[in-house]
């Protein structure tokens, strides 16, 4: 390989991504200009524990820095925090800051992640809740503190989490979603209805496909949400977990593509000295040819050292990303473990445990080939079956005797 060596990289974004493409290029012996331009002012942190241990009051906010000041200090960074990239001028290869400041490159990547999701109306009403930043997720824990009445709109990973810590708060709380069982679309039926009953076990009231329609208020506070049925739920708080949209507006005008992130080759580069990586970053995936994005913690981190080689490889030696995505959750007593592709799977195979036990490693198939496995509390099984993952193997040789194709 030829390596390339850029007189300056910019990373937009103090993000776990960001970070990991900082890391990796001095690990990799860069020693030229490296600037991270951040738009909250905290060092880059891990959002994972937002919803978990933070939420929960286990950890304080210094616990979910993901490098102290020291470790950030020995890469030698130009750090630039509390500022938001506004612009991107591609021809003369600068952004523009959110305090007028222009800063050049000559490689730049963008790792400005995701935003939360709202619902209409609701960006200044009090007791309504998101949770995606550090300061969202304070917000959020100090007003569980007051131990509300809940409603929880969304069941995916944040809003499941969610409710999980807020219900060994204390709290009651309605969860409200739009598909059959929280998190059905992502386990399949049986795990989503398994998972139903162990959030009613533990005291969730669960509203099942249903839509809200608005959220109600009065005196500039959310007094509950209205349902399209036109049922009403009274809660004192609301929190909204409704997916996220990239942020790649500061991108406009840009020769960036965008559309459903930042539209990237299979190497991770937009073209014109532009990279991506975490959950912004929407790539050609190399084994399906598809347009694909990740919003998970370490598909971010994999990327981002990826994107750190590839740059100094240069676009025309780097190397394709293609990784075995995975993701964990922690829900009560239950702790999940998903390598690969769970969704839209045509089946779906119970190979060790038991749904009734609660503890268990399921594979997903398509055309009889594994495309992903879910493990719960079952980690070092769950592990055994990353390499079947990887390779796409037959289905039929992994069932127990009894199941067949």
């Amino acid at each position: 390989m030829t390596p390339h060596n850029p007189r300056s990289v910019v990373i937009v974004g103090a993000s776990a991504a960001g970070l990991s493409v900082a890391e990796g290029l001095r690990r990799a012996g860069y020693t030229a200009r490296v600037t991270l331009i951040g738009e909250e002012p905290h060092l880059p942190y891990d959002r994972p524990p937002l919803s978990k241990q933070l939420l929960a009051g286990d950890w304080d906010s210094t616990r979910v820095l993901l490098r102290s000041q020291g470790d950030i200090d020995g890469l030698d960074l130009d750090l630039r925090l509390d500022r938001r990239a506004v612009a991107l001028d591609t021809n003369d290869r600068h952004v523009l800051l959110s305090d007028g400041e222009q800063v050049g490159y000559d490689a730049l990547v963008v790792a400005t992640g995701v935003a939360a999701r709202r619902l209409p109306g609701t960006d200044n009403l009090a007791g309504v809740h998101v949770l995606r930043t550090l300061e969202d997720a304070l917000a959020f824990r100090d007003t569980l503190r007051a131990l509300p009445n809940l409603v929880i709109v969304g069941s995916g990973f944040v809003g499941a989490e969610a409710a999980a810590v807020a219900r060994t708060l204390g709290t009651e709380v309605t969860m409200i979603t739009d598909v059959a069982a929280p998190l059905s679309d992502a386990l399949g039926a049986e795990l989503g209805d398994m998972l139903t009953q162990v959030h009613r076990d533990h005291g969730v009231h669960i509203e099942t496909g249903a839509l809200v329609d608005a959220v109600t208020a009065e005196s500039g506070r959310a007094t509950g949400v209205r349902l399209a049925d036109g049922r009403t739920i009274e809660a004192d708080a609301v929190l909204v977990g409704i997916g996220a949209t990239p942020n790649t507006d500061w991108l406009a005008g840009s020769a960036v593509p965008v559309g459903n992130g930042v539209h990237c080759d299979a190497t991770l580069h937009a073209g014109s000295g532009v990279w991506a990586a975490g959950d912004v970053a929407c790539w050609q995936h190399p084994r399906t040819g598809i347009p694909t994005r990740i919003e998970h913690r370490t598909n971010a981190a994999e990327q981002g050292m990826l994107v750190a080689r590839n740059i100094l490889a240069g676009p025309e030696a780097a190397q394709p990303f293609d990784p075995i995505p995975y993701i964990w959750s922690d829900q009560y007593d239950l702790k999940f473990q998903i390598y690969g592709r769970t969704r839209g799977a045509q089946r779906v195979d119970v190979v060790e445990g038991s749904i009734a036990e609660r503890r268990l490693v399921a594979l997903y198939s398509d055309g009889g080939r594994v495309c992903g496995a879910v493990g719960i509390n079952m980690p070092r099984a769950t592990r055994g079956y990353r390499a079947h993952v990887a390779a796409n193997s037959p289905v039929e040789p992994l069932l127990p005797v009894g199941i067949s194709q």
